[in-house]
């Protein structure tokens, strides 16, 4: 299967740049908050784009509201090694 291309803005690339770091947590929740170097991301809507697209999830289940250790899926490093490639070309 082919990998999807989407459009990422700034602010997403950011955040996957981060989680790939290892610095971000995320909410246990269908509708997650990310936090990334333990301060709450300022567009809510970029973790929840990049959960519902996902390019990244928790890293172990939690109870509902818990913060723990985001990570990139399988698509989530995709998509960042597309973004690295496109800035590379550029």
């Amino acid at each position: 299967m082919e990998p999807r291309t989407v459009e990422l803005n700034s602010r997403e690339q950011a955040a996957l740049r981060a989680i790939a770091r290892g610095s971000a947590e995320i909410t246990c929740s269908c509708e997650p908050d990310l936090f990334i170097d333990g301060l709450a991301c300022c567009d809510q809507t970029t973790a929840r784009r990049l959960a519902h697209l996902d390019f990244i999830a928790p890293a172990r289940p939690g109870v509902p509201g818990q913060r723990v250790r985001a990570v990139l899926t399988e698509s989530g490093r995709a998509a960042l090694d597309q973004e690295f490639t496109q800035r590379s070309a550029a």
